[in-house]
C-alpha cells in the first residue's frame, strides 16, 4: 500500500433557507466566526468556522429547501460529527446536556436553524 496521503478536517456543506439567519446562528449560539461571504453586497454562501471546524452554509432559492438527515431517517440522527476531546466543558460552555448514546458515542446534540444536528463529542470510554 503507498505511503497515507496527509488530509485535513472535513468541511460539511449545508443549504439553508436564511444565510444572514444561519450565520447569526453558529456565530451567536456556537460561538463561531464568519471566515468568508459572498458576494460582497448580497451574501448567499459563505464558510463559519470554529478552531479546526467548518460548515459551508449556502442560501439556493425558496425552491430548494435545506434537507436535514432526519427529515430523511430516522435513523440518521445528525449531519455532522464533530470530534470534542471534552464534550463536557463544551457542553458546559453550549448550556447543553452530555449523554451516552446506544451507539457509544458520548456527546450531545444542536440543531441548527434549519433543523440541521450536529453532533459535539467522542466514543465513550467503554466504547473505545
Amino acid at each position: 500500500m503507498p505511503d497515507a496521503v496527509a488530509m485535513g478536517p472535513i468541511s460539511p456543506f449545508f443549504i439553508v433557507a436564511d444565510f444572514a439567519r444561519a450565520v447569526a446562528f453558529y456565530r451567536d449560539r456556537l460561538g463561531f466566526e464568519l471566515r468568508f461571504q459572498t458576494p460582497e453586497d448580497a451574501p448567499f454562501f459563505g464558510i463559519v468556522g470554529r478552531g479546526d471546524v467548518q460548515i459551508h452554509l449556502k442560501e439556493v432559492s425558496p425552491d430548494v429547501p435545506p434537507l436535514p438527515n432526519v427529515s430523511r431517517h430516522e435513523w440518521a440522527p445528525f449531519d455532522a460529527y464533530v470530534y470534542v476531546d471534552d464534550p463536557e466543558a463544551l457542553a458546559r460552555e453550549l448550556g447543553a446536556r452530555v449523554e451516552v448514546r446506544d451507539d457509544g458515542l458520548r456527546g450531545f446534540e444542536v440543531a441548527d436553524a434549519d433543523g440541521y444536528v450536529l453532533f459535539f463529542g467522542r466514543p465513550s470510554e467503554e466504547a473505545r
